[in-house]
């Protein structure tokens, strides 16, 4: 699981930006201003029939700053990304 939904700067970071992206998920925001630090992003690669399913997680970071809930404070009532 991506430790961004935790993290105190998910709603401005441009690597949760690209991650959305590669979700097609809709963005927290369209102008991130964070730049973090050393981020470490997993990719799952999973052949599903006729296509490639790819998953992304950002599994550490050097600026992660734990806040608990901070995704679902900004999505509340929306399922939590895995």
């Amino acid at each position: 699981m991506c430790i961004c939904i935790n993290c105190h700067y998910v709603d401005r970071c441009t690597t949760y930006h690209a991650v959305e992206e590669q979700h097609q998920q809709p963005h927290l925001t369209n102008s991130p201003t964070f730049e973090p630090t050393e981020p470490t992003i997993n990719v799952n690669i999973r052949p599903i029939e006729d296509y490639i399913e790819m998953e992304w997680d950002v599994v550490g970071c050097e600026s992660f700053l734990q806040e608990t809930g901070k995704w679902l404070k900004l999505r509340p009532g929306e399922p939590v990304p895995t």
